[in-house]
């Protein structure tokens, strides 16, 4: 209130802050579709999108609100042929799970988050299971909900690899503007 207030940001400063805002949902996004790509992997969408939602809402959860997460299971299920709503439950179930979680996680070491997350995930694949058998009204085989589980767990360290460092470039970014 005192002194003289701070002038309104340009434009350049606006798409900064809106393209550092986007970021982990763009890089959800492309990493999904890279992962649509037809080498043999059809679990692949899933077991991208559900890292990056989980560690995005753990460590930065004003990067992904639950729009975002509701386009990135929309996204999920058109790229996997989903039944719809499938993906964008269970993404936005462990999204508001980790929120819940996020205040002991995020002090955690690494190891202790990839064991809460892979708690996360085997719910997501058992979960996803059971609404697959339900919308279906046939027992499908577990085998792919064991590789997707399998797949899901195993590339989390990389993932959280690559978004660490991104979110680390975005905090410096912050700092110097």
């Amino acid at each position: 209130m005192f002194g003289r207030r701070e002038p309104a940001p340009g434009l350049m400063r606006r798409l900064d802050a809106l393209a550092r805002a986007a970021m982990p949902t763009v890089i959800a996004a492309v990493l999904m579709m890279l992962a649509a790509a037809p080498v043999g992997v059809p679990s692949g969408v899933p077991a991208v999108a559900l890292p990056c939602v989980f560690f995005w809402s753990v460590f930065r959860p004003a990067a992904m609100p639950p729009p975002a997460v509701f386009g990135l299971g929309l996204l999920q299920d058109l790229l996997t042929f989903a039944p719809l709503g499938v993906g964008v439950f269970i993404l936005l179930l462990v999204h508001g799970l980790a929120l819940s979680w996020r205040r002991h996680l995020a002090r955690q070491s690494f190891l202790v988050v990839w064991l809460a997350f892979s708690g996360f995930a085997a719910m997501a694949a058992g979960l996803g299971f059971a609404l697959q058998a339900l919308l279906g009204w046939v027992l499908p085989p577990i085998a792919p909900a064991l590789h997707l589980l399998g797949l899901t767990m195993g590339i989390y360290p990389l993932l959280s690899f690559l978004l660490t460092r991104t979110h680390g470039a975005i905090r410096a970014a912050e700092e110097v503007a």
